[in-house]
């Protein structure tokens, strides 16, 4: 949504848009951490720890991580303005575009509206959130529909769904409940119980930094899902609450995602628009943005999830 403004601002200006998407993609998907509704992430660690959504702001009494996130964002933050320093020109615009349409920002504040809501309601069916989008797509597409009197619109729509993707995870779920049962996820903990020799630190300290390593090469949604009950069996194991696992883990592989251009899917949609309009970024240039970003912001988290849940 963020990406196509800055796109216009940058051919105004005459300007590269390459930064300033680099910047929008993975600064979106750090603050997809703050809140429950906020990525895929949280609402897979949210339904597997049960997190309703002021869990993530407040949880036992302690600061959840909204504030995490929000240092972090700041460290950052201080880091691209040491990175974009060259960036010093004065700009003046003064084409302003009109909007017409407001029925689509409607749907999208109703859509994290009516998700915040199915936090809390108890014994909430895990296809809740599922039903809920669904359903406004179903009602944005019947309304354009309407507006613009054309039918075909249901087809072209339907054929827009990234339909690879669901059947991936849906798959993946499906292979990670057979290995949960055939013992493979207890194994798994077990093994970081036994490298960490039950240290609590040394384990923390390992999922959040091998979460980065591995969400900088695949997806950080299966990554995640594989990984939340390998957490829980670890906490089973030591007899701990394990909350400062699973805040680990969700720092860990959502803010590495953004070390490389394929670690999360914010970073290939930007990618994706600035390639349709004849942009072509190579690996080097995004991390150049990308890894001290990523580095200042998992550092950041790292350092206040261990004060706060230690």
């Amino acid at each position: 949504m963020v990406a196509p403004v800055a796109m216009n601002i940058s051919k105004k200006l005459k300007i590269s848009p390459v930064p300033s998407i680099i910047a929008i993609a993975i600064a979106s998907n750090l603050q997809g951490a703050a809140t429950l509704v906020g990525d895929t992430t949280s609402i897979l660690l949210g339904s597997h720890a049960g997190l309703d959504f002021l869990d993530f702001f407040v949880y036992r009494g302690r600061p959840g991580m909204f504030w995490v996130v929000q240092l972090a964002a700041v460290a950052a933050t201080l880091v691209l303005l040491v990175v974009f320093r060259k960036y010093g020109e004065t700009i003046d615009i003064k084409d302003r575009s009109e909007v017409t349409d407001y029925f689509p920002s409607v749907i999208l504040v109703g859509m994290v509206v009516l998700l915040i809501l199915a936090s809390f309601l108890p014994e909430n069916p895990a296809t809740t959130n599922g039903l809920i989008c669904m359903g406004l797509f179903l009602i944005g597409l019947a309304v354009e529909m309407v507006k613009q009197k054309n039918l075909k619109m249901f087809v072209s729509a339907f054929k827009e769904i990234d339909y690879f993707t669901l059947l991936l995870l849906g798959s993946l779920f499906i292979v990670i409940a057979g290995i949960t049962e055939a013992g493979v996820v207890e194994a798994i903990g077990q093994f970081f119980v036994k490298v960490s020799n039950n240290n609590l630190f040394a384990i923390y300290t390992l999922i959040v930094w091998a979460s980065v390593i591995f969400s900088a090469f695949i997806d950080n949604i299966p990554y995640t899902a594989t990984m939340l009950p390998v957490v829980t069996s670890i906490g089973t194991l030591l007899a701990i609450d394990p909350t400062i696992l699973y805040f680990g883990l969700l720092s860990g592989a959502t803010l590495g995602g953004n070390l490389t251009p394929i670690g999360a899917s914010a970073n290939i949609a930007g990618i994706g628009i600035l390639r349709k309009d004849g942009y072509e970024v190579s690996v080097k240039d995004f991390m150049k943005i990308s890894v001290p970003f990523t580095l200042a912001a998992v550092v950041t988290g790292y350092v206040l999830i261990w004060l706060i849940w230690a």
